[in-house]
């Protein structure tokens, strides 16, 4: 016979053990000052940016209009207008395959002058266009061309933190690999009507610049997040999180009884309690893949829970002179094989996110990591403890009942 594990010993402990994790959670919240907010919810400038250095800059002083468009394969340019007839110059990457070639093609066009800034036998395909300018070509304004080497040093998050102090109220976060150096950056709406001269896209660059060199932050992205649209989003969070209890609850109380709906409530809360501790605690960012982070723990904690409450229903049958403690800890037992092999094999794939990825998915895959050791202890302490506790509970009061009637029968 299977030896039965008895969980129930420590459902005591576990709830002053998780009642002084909350008070731990709340502490940090308080202490840190709330959330460290992504850019996802908060108003302001959202800008997208990558280290690259200029590759050369591009005027025109021909008829008509020039703009420039790049491909991942090729380099557009028009000429269009009244004054010209429209022709549109391809630069095609196998053609022109280091930079000398291009400009070299490039100053075959009329009123197209070309002024290099990059090394020569840097390749064609490595290109970037700023979103910074207008894709126009003029005499006065050169247009700025950027290029990043597959071997350039990655850049520093601290670093680019660091540099930004003088703006005030700035938010860094990390896009992609680190060899691509992209990162996004958010100015709040207090930080954009500082005095500081020039607009809030150019401050950003110009500061960055001062710091790691003229012409090597190309802006891919510049958008403003308007007030409205954070308030939106986070009260949208919120709507989602209270739905997905709610449902929960339906759920839980229609396949199996009132108690068991509360508990596995309770322990799904438990768990995103831990989570936000955690964000709190580590200062990591608040966004909307710390949302998507919880909302998984959330589901994966649910079903782990739904798989021990089935298996206690059913030993219910088929033990049914046992007393409940007894066959809340032969299902829990008997689950526990299942539940260790699941969450492993699920780490297992976390870990390799968090190992081989940078940025908001490494932060997701932290977050996962806590909240997969968090569900294992909710069902098994939590939900069940506190189903333990309602039965209890029920059977104190049918005693009590019992010796109330004991006693009226015999008056």
């Amino acid at each position: 016979m299977k030896r039965i594990i008895r969980f129930s010993r420590f459902f005591i402990p576990a709830a002053v053990f998780s009642a002084l994790l909350v008070i731990f959670g709340i502490t940090g919240y308080v202490m840190k000052g709330g959330f460290n907010l992504g850019v996802d919810f908060q108003a302001g400038l959202l800008q997208e940016i990558q280290f690259a250095p200029t590759a050369f800059r591009l005027n025109y002083s021909g008829p008509g209009n020039a703009s420039i468009s790049l491909a991942r394969n090729n380099l557009d340019i028009v000429i269009s207008g009244a004054a010209a007839d429209e022709v549109t110059h391809s630069f095609v990457f196998t053609s022109y395959p280091t930079h000398a070639d291009l400009i070299r093609g490039l100053r075959e066009i009329e009123g197209i002058s070309v002024s290099e800034a990059g090394p020569a036998n840097a390749r064609s395909s490595w290109l970037i266009l700023s979103a910074q300018s207008s894709p126009l070509l003029d005499a006065r304004n050169p247009f700025v061309i950027h290029y990043l080497s597959p071997d350039a040093q990655p850049i520093l998050i601290g670093d680019v933190r660091s540099s930004l102090l003088s703006l005030g109220t700035v938010s860094v976060q990390a896009l992609g690999t680190p060899g691509e150096r992209r990162f996004m950056i958010r100015m709040e709406d207090r930080e954009l009507e500082s005095e500081v001269r020039g607009s809030p896209a150019e401050k950003i660059v110009n500061t960055l610049e001062n710091t790691f060199g003229a012409g090597e932050v190309a802006v891919t992205r510049s958008d403003y997040v308007g007030s409205r649209f954070s308030k939106n989003l986070t009260d949208q969070a919120g709507i989602l999180l209270s739905l997905t209890l709610l449902l929960m609850l339906a759920y839980m109380t229609f396949r199996f009884k009132l108690q068991y709906a509360i508990g596995a409530v309770l322990g799904i809360v438990y768990d995103g309690i831990v989570i936000v501790a955690f964000v709190v605690w580590s200062r990591m960012e608040f966004n909307t893949t710390t949302i998507a982070a919880i909302l998984t723990i959330l589901g994966y904690s649910s079903n782990n829970t739904i798989v021990v409450f089935d298996r206690i229903r059913e030993n219910r049958r088929i033990f049914p002179d046992d007393v409940f403690v007894d066959v809340l800890n032969r299902s829990l037992t008997g689950t526990l094989n299942r539940t260790i092999i699941t969450t492993l094999s699920t780490m297992v794939a976390v870990l390799s996110l968090l190992l081989f990825t940078t940025g908001s998915m490494k932060d997701f895959a932290m977050a996962l990591m806590v909240g997969l050791t968090s569900g294992v202890y909710t069902t098994t302490f939590i939900a069940s403890g506190f189903v333990n506790f309602w039965e209890n509970q029920k059977i104190k009061r049918e005693k009590r009942k019992l010796t109330v009637a004991s006693a009226g029968s015999k008056a």
